[in-house]
């Protein structure tokens, strides 16, 4: 039994929990004003709010429904446009998108105002930039993005800086049902299900794209909600990350890497919306997958769970063992991430190139890790992604540049050895010259962002 909060309404069903909540709140309970676009998380159509409770708080955020499991709901608050809506008025963001006649056809419409909605009900600072991030999962095929721009402006003008749910309802940017929501969800008796075992789903963010209609017909065992796979600590210097944590989690932990920038990085990744539902199992099983290249470039270790409770761990750098082939048992999980903090010697770099400048799988992706003192290098991992059937860490690239002093030569040869490294095929993505292009090329920009001072492009183009 499935139960939830839907807007104002209370949901109990047995409907398949693999059921994709789109479908569900679409199909069974007719709210159509959460449009269908791509089925892929891309262009937000499907958006919708999930109002999480955490000590007497409700979080929302942003998802794309499309993609996410309706089991993923239970116990919580969720927000179709419709659930956004006052009595016989235009709420604060519908009314700054008609008064900067930022829609059209409007089919895109109702993702952007739950969107810029859940901005408003979030925890984020409130300003301009994080407003257009909080809509930087939603598409717009007509309408024109200034337009829409300009209404995020307006939103951020009419808001301050603490917006509790009492002051949101008393400015009209949600309606007054919301201040009964905590009390409702807490009386809810939303407990631990028994679930069926079948195929295990976190978030399902690329499992929903390849196998939605499978899943809704078939036995699911959802484990989002695992305590044990969720959390993060730090212990003697070493990080550990859970399976189960969103991307905005990277940011803070990461960003005590030297000239690590993680909004500039992740902005190359994904939209906030999947940021709140990616987690590490599911990406680093995408051949793929930007995350991947970021652990392996910190030269992490992976831990690994069964159904027994047995543990074990092993290199990340060992865990692909060819296409889509991993070293992971029946009925195993991956449960956790561990990576040593850097010093402050050191610096990391993260480069992508693909078709679209934000929010596309790469041609070809690159990351590295290096630690440098006294113009010596004295630690270097260096991983790459879109040149091999796997992610590849590049074992002889690293030990090549440990030693070495930082130089334009050191780095000609480096990206010598790395061209022997990797076996790039011909693809949609890109030929096999346009990769080893690429993969040189992002090999140089590491030490070009990362040295500005020190190293320009020509000191490298010219000898290579």
């Amino acid at each position: 039994m499935i139960r939830f909060i839907l807007n104002n309404k209370t949901i109990t069903t047995q409907e398949h929990s693999g059921m994709t909540l789109l479908d569900f709140v679409r199909y069974e309970q007719r709210l159509t004003g959460t449009k269908i676009g791509c089925r892929e998380g891309d262009c937000g159509a499907c958006t919708v709010l999930v109002g999480t409770l955490e000590n007497d708080h409700i979080e929302y955020q942003s998802i794309t429904s499309c993609i996410s499991p309706l089991g993923n709901a239970h116990g919580k608050h969720i927000v179709t446009v419709e659930g956004t809506n006052l009595k016989n008025k235009l709420t604060t963001v519908q009314e700054a998108m008609k008064a900067n006649y930022a829609t059209q056809c409007g089919f895109c419409t109702p993702g952007f105002v739950v969107a810029l909605t859940g901005f408003a009900l979030s925890n984020s600072e409130n300003n301009y930039s994080n407003a257009l991030d909080a809509i930087s999962g939603n598409i717009c095929r007509c309408t024109g993005y200034k337009a829409i721009e300009k209404a995020a402006h307006q939103v951020v003008v009419k808001l301050e800086n603490e917006n509790d749910i009492d002051w949101l309802i008393k400015n009209e940017f949600i309606p007054d049902y919301f201040e009964s929501i905590t009390k409702r969800l807490k009386d809810l008796e939303a407990k631990d299900r028994n679930q069926p075992k079948g195929k295990y789903v976190s978030g399902g963010t690329d499992l929903y794209v390849q196998q939605a209609d499978h899943l809704a017909d078939n036995d699911v065992h959802l484990i989002a909600e695992k305590d044990y796979l969720k959390g993060i600590k730090i212990d003697d210097e070493i990080c550990s990350l859970a399976q189960i944590q969103p991307f905005p989690i990277y940011g803070i932990m990461l960003k005590s890497i030297i000239i690590f920038r993680p909004k500039r990085h992740l902005k190359l990744v994904s939209s906030e919306k999947l940021e709140t539902w990616h987690h590490l199992a599911g990406l680093f099983t995408l051949t793929y997958g930007d995350m991947t290249i970021f652990f392996l470039a910190l030269n992490s270790d992976i831990g690994i769970t069964s159904e027994d409770g047995k543990e074990r761990h092993l290199p990340f750098k060992d865990f692909y063992q060819g296409y889509k082939t991993y070293d992971l048992k029946d009925g195993e999980l991956l449960k956790d991430i561990h990576f040593k903090l850097p010093s402050k010697h050191t610096y990391f770099n993260f480069e992508k190139v693909c078709k679209r400048t934000h929010l596309d799988i790469a041609s070809v992706n690159s990351a590295i890790s290096i630690s440098v003192k006294d113009n010596q290098i004295t630690e270097a991992h260096v991983s790459i992604g879109g040149v091999a059937a796997i992610p590849k860490y590049l074992h002889k690239t690293s030990a090549f540049l440990t030693g070495k002093l930082l130089t334009s030569k050191t780095i000609i040869e480096a990206s010598k050895v790395l061209q022997n490294e990797i076996s790039p095929i011909s693809d949609v993505r890109g030929t096999v010259d346009y990769k080893r292009l690429l993969g040189r090329q992002l090999f140089f920009a590491h030490f070009i962002e990362l040295f500005s001072e020190t190293f320009r492009l020509n000191d490298f183009v010219q000898h290579a």
